[in-house]
């Protein structure tokens, strides 16, 4: 038996099973959003990254923070 694999499949439209869920839109964060995260507690956005990534100032780090933002909150 294969391994699944990270494809997505292909929902048939007479399948008796409902498409899966649209993947919820990536939260988008602007600069001086105060924000916490899972790992480095609370922080600041000082840069935004073509909503790719964005950096985060905790205080004592810095981090740059790329998608999906899972651990990642606006307050």
């Amino acid at each position: 038996m294969k391994p699944a694999s990270g494809a997505l499949r292909r929902h048939l439209p007479t399948s008796p099973f409902k498409p899966p869920p649209p993947a919820p839109p990536a939260e988008r964060f602007s600069m001086n959003d105060q924000v916490s995260h899972d790992r480095y507690g609370l922080g600041v956005v000082i840069g935004v990254e073509d909503e790719l990534a964005v950096f985060v100032d905790f205080g004592s780090r810095q981090v740059r923070i790329t998608t999906p933002f899972d651990k990642l909150y606006k307050l």
